[in-house]
């Protein structure tokens, strides 16, 4: 972490990208030594640069994709928080197999996870640098003298203080997520030598819960951001989604505090359904009017093989023509189990249009993991329009494809499930609406419409499945339905068996990497490792 402030007063040369478009770039040109956190903090537009290495912290590997990560990998590409979090939510559930055999990612899949697994390790370090990029950004911006600059950049930097407590608070809910108990921090501790203190997982929830709680009204209306930037929705969602799993997180539900902040997002009317789903995972999704926070990407000025670059190549491979994705060639690795393929009608795009699987020269069973024609393909992510217009970079190499990490159709199904599980403040018959929104644009017909009687939890979760599916939240999912490490839900290769198995309850959590277990005295490991 020596190295954090000196990549944070660097400053990022895309800054366009992140939707910080009044930026300018020279702040990066400038050699190391004539850039500080004294002159980068004078300059205002030098604070919307910093503001936005934030941000593209969940995205890129550090200031280019080969010279300077920010933190150190064998394959530059994989130390990217996003990849990582994908990763870490999808392969270990029935979404998704990956054929490569890099150092230990099959044991994702096969969930023989250990304290030592390099891309477990390598996602808490991301989770904890974005965090601690976050506070030193906080600590800067308390420094300053406001005298020394005009009113409207007074009222711009409480904005940005506002967006990096809530990429804080982001980081800190997978840090809630995947490992429970965790070190803590903020910009109110000391730098250097500190070594944090261990947050208990009910404490770091109601940290995590009272920051969203505190900046919502700090931050811009819905849609009133710039795009890409955080506004109100995006920490309403945050806070809907931190209730859905409050019971897994606490032990105390928090149904009717989830339908509230769903309320607030859908009666915002800042956002409405995409026309049609295939849009939100092309490179204009932008115009769809559905994505509340997303993760952008540009083939041209966003150059990373951990943004969505990774999504879209590494499902590309067998007979696929990489051009129909917008790509020059594929990297033969994602694939899903027939578990996914089995929530369709026919398994195919035939009734539901969803399901977006390909099929020739792929098996729907999964005897070896590490060829890429077992499984069926994925052809939900593509780095091309809805008109069919390839992305910007000409080799066809990094792609322009904004990741939603957050988006509507999410919101009306936690929406349905929370009423479903009991909370207050929502209502079967809306319920059932907001779900059949989705199924006629899947369907284009309300021939898949449903009826409350079919409002089931386990409808939901097949539900999110077929809608959410490779958008990194199965995992959670599956967690939340007692499903996870279960026997009572099987799919190939669970638990390190061809047909599955149930495996023991402690890998409902991630362990907290070895190193830090062995470099800080104040933490504890998670039980079981």
């Amino acid at each position: 972490m020596k190295r954090i402030k000196q990549y944070l007063i660097i400053g990022l040369a895309t800054v366009g990208l992140w939707g910080l478009d009044s930026c300018t770039k020279d702040l990066s040109r400038l050699p190391y030594i004539q850039v500080t956190s004294a002159t980068v903090f004078s300059n205002p537009q030098s604070i919307k640069q910093a503001l936005a290495k934030l941000y593209a912290g969940l995205t890129l590997s550090g200031q280019d994709q080969v010279n300077e990560p920010d933190i150190q990998a064998s394959d530059i590409g994989s130390n990217t928080f996003f990849r990582n979090f994908w990763e870490a939510e999808e392969l270990p559930t029935d979404e998704a197999v990956i054929s490569w055999n890099d150092a230990d990612l099959q044991q994702y899949h096969l969930m023989n996870w250990t304290a030592n697994m390099s891309f477990l390790k390598l996602m808490y370090n991301r989770v904890f640098f974005e965090v601690a990029a976050c506070n030193e950004f906080l600590r800067e911006m308390d420094k300053l003298d406001l005298s020394k600059f005009s009113p409207q950049d007074t009222v711009n930097f409480a904005t940005y203080k506002a967006e990096a407590r809530f990429l804080r608070a982001f980081a800190y809910w997978v840090a809630l997520d995947f490992f429970g108990n965790s070190p803590f921090a903020t910009e109110n501790d000391p730098v250097g030598k500190f070594l944090p203190p261990q947050i208990s997982r009910a404490d770091l929830f109601k940290y995590v819960e009272s920051e969203l709680l505190d900046i919502q009204n700090l931050l811009p209306d819905p849609g009133q951001n710039e795009y890409g930037r955080a506004d109100k929705a995006c920490a309403w969602f945050l806070l809907a989604r931190l209730y859905l799993n409050a019971q897994v997180y606490t032990g105390q539900a928090r149904w009717t505090d989830c339908i509230t902040y769903c309320n607030k997002i859908i009666q915002s009317g800042a956002y409405h359904l995409a026309s049609n789903y295939a849009q939100l995972f092309e490179i204009d999704n932008r115009q769809t009017g559905e994505i509340i926070f997303p993760l952008r990407a540009n083939g041209l000025t966003s150059q990373s093989y951990g943004n969505t670059t990774f999504l879209v190549h590494a499902a590309v491979g067998g007979n696929m023509n990489a051009s129909d994705y917008g790509i020059t060639g594929g990297w033969a690795g994602l694939r899903t189990t027939k578990n996914l393929v089995n929530l369709f009608p026919n398994g195919d795009s035939s009734v539901d249009k969803r399901a977006m699987f390909y099929t020739n020269g792929q098996t729907l069973e999964i005897s070896d993991i590490k060829d890429f024609s077992n499984g069926y393909a994925i052809t939900k992510f593509k780095n091309i329009d809805s008109h069919g217009n390839p992305g910007s970079d000409p080799t066809g190499t990094f792609v322009d494809l904004d990741f939603p990490l957050f988006r509507l159709g999410e919101v009306y199904l936690m929406y349905a499930e929370a009423v479903v599980r009991g909370g207050s403040g929502g209502d079967v018959n809306t319920a059932v609406n907001y779900i059949n929104q989705l199924r006629q644009r899947a369907y284009r017909n309300t021939s898949g419409n449903i009826t409350a009687s079919d409002l089931t939890p386990d409808f939901i979760l097949d539900e999110r499945a077929r809608e959410l599916y490779w958008e990194a939240i199965r995992r959670t999912d599956l967690i939340r339905f007692g499903k996870f490490t279960s026997s009572t839900y099987l799919w190939p290769w669970k638990g390190g068996v061809k047909n599955g198995q149930g495996v023991d309850a402690h890998l409902n959590l991630y362990p907290i990497s070895a190193d830090d277990i062995i470099a800080n005295p104040h933490l504890t490991q998670n039980p079981g490792y």
